[in-house]
């Protein structure tokens, strides 16, 4: 997997890491959503696969979509329908846990968030900015961001578009663990380790019932989030106030 920006990493007894690492942001553009779906595949059908462990760089989980990516979206050279990596996570048939140690933003948090057990750091940042380039939140953000953080903060967050400390959802969401970030990893090892004793067979079966109100979610989550999406990115100002918040970003 040398070169790709996604490594996998096992399986060693039973968990297999996925590493998000592009050596840059960690962003959803077409090589990352390529590879995050080969990833998610391979490791689904790996019979040794017991558990899942989703991880990015100590600074970034993943930065969501790049500026290409949604330029693309808004032009209609690319559906947002086709980016279905949402609904992979979700379907990968054994547990998932997302270890977000470093910053996740946008399309990168709601990835994590797909995942069965989700952990945070206190001191990376967490957010989505789709409203603050113009177009309505997407792959699946609308629904599973509520069932996460509750859905006054998840109103908060996406009218806003501000980025919240991971200490800020500390006892106040149903994020698995709010935790210091040199501790979090090491959090997430001993969960996936606990998982993995179980019989895979077992865990596919509890992962099919306990998925399927997040499956339910999503899928009307895009129903809404598609006719969002074709009004919000046709409007003018979109294209412009994607390039201004890139351009911020690079400054």
């Amino acid at each position: 997997m040398s070169g790709e920006p996604v490594k996998i990493v096992g399986p060693d007894d039973g968990v297999t890491e996925l590493w998000l690492d592009d050596g840059d942001k960690n962003a959803l553009n077409a090589p990352m959503v390529e590879a995050l779906e080969r990833a998610l595949a391979r490791v689904g059908e790996d019979r040794d696969t017991r558990v899942v462990l989703v991880r990015g760089s100590d600074e970034i989980f993943c930065s969501g979509g790049d500026k290409q990516m949604l330029l693309d979206i808004a032009s209609g050279k690319v559906h947002a329908t086709d980016i279905m990596l949402t609904r992979a996570m979700i379907e990968v048939p054994v547990p998932t846990i997302a270890a977000m140690q470093g910053h996740a933003v946008g399309g990168g948090l709601v990835l994590g968030l797909a995942c069965d057990v989700a952990l945070v750091a206190e001191e990376s940042r967490y957010g989505c900015s789709f409203m603050n380039m113009g177009f309505t939140p997407g792959m699946g953000t609308t629904r599973l961001l509520a069932s996460a953080v509750g859905e006054h903060i998840a109103a908060e967050m996406m009218y806003g578009g501000q980025y919240f400390r991971g200490s800020h959802f500390a006892g106040r969401t149903q994020l698995n663990y709010v935790l210091p970030k040199a501790k979090l990893l090491r959090k997430a090892r001993q969960i996936a380790a606990r998982f993995a004793e179980k019989p895979r067979g077992s865990l596919e079966l509890l992962k099919r019932s306990l998925s399927l109100p997040r499956r339910r979610a999503f899928e009307e989550a895009r129903t809404m989030e598609t006719m969002m999406h074709e009004i919000s990115f046709a409007q003018p100002e979109t294209r412009a106030l994607i390039a201004e918040n890139y351009e911020s970003q690079d400054a």
